[in-house]
């Protein structure tokens, strides 16, 4: 069984973790209704993409 020959140190432990953080979604308004969306996503609450009707409005239940 492998076992480590040496405590990792703090430092080296928070070096390795820099990566592991979220980050928040980039969001766009949309330029039909102002609502915060998804960019290069039909946009959630009047479903319209590039200025162009693609889903009929709202389509949550």
């Amino acid at each position: 069984m492998a076992v480590p020959k040496k405590k990792t140190s703090k430092s080296r432990k928070n070096m390795r973790r820099a990566h592991d953080f979220m980050t928040v979604p980039n969001l766009s308004v949309c330029p039909q209704c102002n609502e915060a969306k998804m960019p290069h996503r039909v946009c959630p609450s009047c479903g319209t993409y590039k200025g162009k009707q693609v889903v009929s409005g709202e389509t949550k239940a």
